[in-house]
C-alpha cells in the first residue's frame, strides 16, 4: 500500500504510473473524497483557531475586573459549541479516511526508475544468460511425454481424483520432487544464510491483505468455505506476515527466511494457457526466499536474493536467463522484479522458474512491519523482498527435459544423486520398481 499522504499530494503522478502499468486509473472518487476531506480539515482548523481565540479571551477577562461579566459566560458557551462542531467535522474526516483506505488498496506499487517501460512481457529486458542450451542428436521430448513414458508422471490419475491442472508423481518422479526441495533448502540454509521455516498452508484474510493478495486477487485464490482461511498461493504470505505488527531491532536486519510449502492458485485468468503438462497447476510446491530488509540496503538485498535463486540453477547446470520485467508486466505489489527463465528443450523456449521482487515498503505498510534503530530509537517501515528459490515442479520439468537421453531415460544431476539414494538414472522400468542404477 502506498502512503496516503503521498497519493493525495501526487495524484496526477500516481495516475500516470498506473497508465504505464497498463491500467486504466479510476481515481475520480478518490480525488472527490480527498477534496471533501481537505475542505473539512480547513473548516475544522478555522474553528479550532476561533476556539483558541475565545479561550484566550476568557482567560484575559477572568484575570481582570470582568471575570464575572455575562461576556465570560457567553464565550464559554461559544467554545463549547465550537468544540461540538469540531468533533462533528473530525468525525466526518475519519469517515472519509475509512472510505479512502479501500480505494488505496487498489493502487499498485510505484515501479523503480530502473524498471523498463512497456506494455507486456514482450517489452521485458533481458539482462544476462548463464549456460548454453544442450545440443541433442535426437528430437528432445517435452516433460508431458517423458514423464508418462517413464511412468513417473500420471496426469490421468490426477484428473480422476481432482480434475484438470493437477498431477500425480510416482516412484522416482515423487522422489525427484522431494530431492529437489531438500537440495534447495540445504543450499539456502547452509550456504546462503537463510533460516528454514515450516509455516501453515492456511492463512487469514489479514495476512492475505498484508502481502497484497487481497482484495485485488481474490478470484485467483482458494478460500475454505464458511471460514476466514485461505490456501496460500505462495509461502511469501505466511513468511512475510510472521513479522506483521512487529518492530524488529535494526541490528537483526536483514531477516532471511525460507520455506518449502504447497502452493494453491485457481489460475482464474489463465484458462487456455499451458494446458499441457504441469507448467501451470492449481497445486504445486515451491521453495520461497524472503528478506525483511533495511531501506538503505534493500536494493542490494534484492540482487543477493536473486543470485541465491540463480545458484540453484547453476548447481543443477540448467541454462537460464534473467529478465527485468517491464512496467506493464510487473506484479501489483512489486517495485521491481527479475524473472529467472530456465531453458526447456522440449518446448524450445525459456520459461519462468522464479520471480524475485522488491516491494520496498509497500507490503510493510499494509502489514505494519517496522524496525527500530538509531540513537533516538525511532521506528520506520522495513522493506520486503521475496522470490522463488525455486518453483520445485518447474525445476522437475527442467531436469527431465535437459537431462533426457536418446534411449528415453533421464540422468540425475550429480548434486541430486545423494538425495536420490545414489540413483543415477531414471528408466522406464520404474513403473514396476522405484530405482535403477547405472
Amino acid at each position: 500500500m502506498l502512503d496516503l499522504a503521498y497519493v493525495r499530494d501526487h495524484l496526477d503522478d500516481v495516475e500516470a504510473m498506473m497508465r504505464r502499468r497498463g491500467m486504466n486509473p479510476e481515481l475520480s472518487e478518490f480525488r472527490q473524497m480527498d477534496a471533501e476531506r481537505r475542505e473539512l480539515i480547513r473548516c475544522s482548523e478555522a474553528l479550532k483557531q476561533n476556539r483558541n481565540q475565545a479561550s484566550e479571551e476568557v482567560a484575559r477577562l477572568k484575570r481582570g475586573a470582568e471575570r464575572d461579566s455575562p461576556r465570560v459566560a457567553e464565550l464559554i458557551a461559544s467554545t463549547r459549541a465550537i468544540g461540538e462542531e469540531i468533533a462533528g467535522l473530525d468525525g466526518q474526516i475519519k469517515e472519509i479516511e475509512a472510505r479512502l483506505e479501500p480505494l488505496l488498496l487498489t493502487i499498485p506499487n510505484i515501479p523503480q526508475e530502473s524498471v523498463p517501460v512497456g506494455t507486456s512481457e514482450k517489452d521485458n529486458a533481458e539482462l544476462r544468460r548463464w549456460g548454453q542450451p544442450r545440443g541433442f542428436a535426437f528430437e528432445p521430448k517435452a516433460h508431458w511425454d517423458l514423464g508418462v513414458e517413464l511412468g513417473i508422471l500420471d496426469l490421468e490419475a490426477a484428473v480422476k481424483i481432482s480434475g484438470a491442472r493437477f498431477a500425480v508423481y510416482r516412484g522416482a518422479g515423487a522422489a525427484l520432487e522431494r530431492a529437489l526441495a531438500n537440495f534447495m533448502l540445504d543450499l539456502h540454509t547452509r550456504q546462503h544464510g537463510y533460516t528454514e521455516i515450516l509455516p501453515p498452508a492456511l492463512v487469514n484474510s489479514k495476512s492475505m491483505r498484508g502481502t497484497g493478495q487481497l482484495p485485488k486477487f481474490a478470484a485467483d485464490l482458494f478460500q475454505c468455505k464458511d471460514t476466514d482461511l485461505w490456501l496460500i498461493p505462495t509461502a511469501e504470505v505466511p513468511l512475510t506476515n510472521l513479522y506483521a505488527d512487529v518492530v524488529i531491532d535494526e541490528a537483526q536486519l536483514p531477516v532471511n527466511i525460507t520455506a518449502w510449502t504447497p502452493c494453491f492458485r485457481s489460475e482464474a485468468g489463465s484458462y487456455g494457457k499451458d494446458v499441457r503438462g504441469i507448467i501451470r497447476q492449481h497445486q504445486f510446491q515451491k521453495v520461497e526466499l524472503v528478506k525483511i530488509s533495511h531501506p538503505s540496503q534493500s536494493l542490494d538485498d534484492h540482487e543477493r536474493l536473486t543470485r541465491d535463486a540463480e545458484a540453484i540453477l547453476q548447481a543443477l547446470e540448467l541454462p537460464y536467463r534473467v529478465v527485468s520485467l517491464c512496467t506493464g508486466d510487473l506484479g501489483f505489489s512489486s517495485s521491481k522484479t527479475y524473472d529467472l527463465e530456465v531453458w526447456l528443450p522440449g518446448q524450445n523456449a525459456y520459461r519462468e522458474i522464479s520471480s524475485c521482487s522488491n516491494f520496498l515498503d509497500f507490503q510493510a505498510r499494509r502489514a505494519n512491519i517496522r524496525f527500530r534503530g538509531g540513537s533516538k530509537g525511532k521506528t520506520a517501515l522495513a522493506h520486503t523482498i521475496n522470490g522463488s528459490g525455486l518453483a520445485v515442479g518447474r525445476t522437475w520439468i527442467a531436469v527431465l527435459e535437459n537431462y533426457q537421453q536418446e534411449d528415453g531415460s533421464v540422468l540425475i544431476p550429480e548434486v541430486l544423486r545423494p538425495y536420490m539414494g545414489g540413483l543415477e538414472r531414471i528408466v522406464a522400468e520404474q513403473q514396476t520398481r522405484s530405482a535403477s542404477k547405472g
